[in-house]
């Protein structure tokens, strides 16, 4: 499954917002720096979506707010 995503980097708390469709906002506590963001990113998915981690990947957008996400079931 391939979802789009919005990224809100250094929020007070970490979630995930269902918007229309397959889009989402994704708010994480870490700063986008060295990709600690990313990687929380990626964690909250899998917690979300109750798969391992190892089945979230990003595919475009590594370093920009907006990213596409491939989340294999």
């Amino acid at each position: 499954m391939k979802i789009l995503i919005r990224v809100k980097p250094r929020a007070k708390t970490a979630g995930v917002e269902k918007l229309e469709g397959e889009n989402y906002i994704v708010s994480v506590t870490e700063p986008p720096i060295e990709g600690r963001a990313n990687k929380e990113v990626i964690e909250i998915l899998a917690d979300y979506f109750k798969v391992s981690k190892s089945k979230v990947s990003i595919i475009k957008g590594e370093t920009g707010r907006i990213k596409m996400i491939d989340i294999e079931d």
